[in-house]
């Protein structure tokens, strides 16, 4: 994951109303869709995990899914590592950003 200092300006809410990522119950599960295309997606909830930010859509997740997977997983203490580190594996890089050789 881009370790972006201040993601939240490459952030699609930043552009549109963002209050309506801020609805409750069932609505959250429709306005989750709007982060699909969010270019910093991963940081947003990655930061909304660290933070335990308890309300809102971040990320993608409902304040549902993120308290699941906050009890799933009490031992990460730091989701932006986690998330970044399976970003790197998933696109075939190591911890530092370089390129890891596959074998056949």
């Amino acid at each position: 994951m881009t370790t972006r200092k201040n993601w939240r300006t490459a952030a699609r809410c930043r552009t549109a109303n963002a209050e309506e990522l801020f609805v409750t119950g069932a609505a959250q599960r429709q306005v989750r869709g709007f982060c699909t295309v969010c270019p910093v997606r991963t940081e947003c909830l990655a930061h909304a995990l660290d933070h335990r930010i308890e309300f809102g859509v971040w990320g993608g997740m409902t304040e549902r899914e993120r308290r699941a997977l906050l009890r799933m997983r009490p031992d990460v203490t730091s989701w932006q590592d986690l998330l970044a580190d399976a970003r790197a594996a998933h696109a075939g890089e190591g911890p530092d950003g370089a390129a890891v050789a596959r074998s056949a």
